[in-house]
């Protein structure tokens, strides 16, 4: 069985390193010491979607974008565990 998967990804060549995506999307998005983002690899689930697009859509340099993906769903359930493993 194959689900749709929505992740968010940066362009590293665009990020100015403002660090709104963080605010916006904290379960997701990262800072590292130079204020650039790490995203978490997992899918965003559907309770998080309309924070993951605000992020999308307010970066200053337009370098995050949401893309879908189509990944078995045993590799889905991996990812959600882990997320959540590490969740805060």
């Amino acid at each position: 069985m194959v689900k749709r998967q929505v992740r968010i990804v940066v362009d590293p060549t665009m990020c100015d390193g403002h660090g709104l995506c963080a605010e916006l999307l904290p379960e997701r998005i990262h800072l590292d010491r130079w204020g650039y983002p790490i995203i978490d690899g997992a899918g965003i689930p559907l309770s998080l979607r309309d924070h993951a697009k605000r992020a999308v859509d307010s970066c200053p340099r337009l370098a995050l974008q949401l893309v879908e993906s189509d990944l078995p769903a045993a590799r889905i359930a991996r990812s959600d565990r882990r997320a959540t493993r590490h969740a805060p």
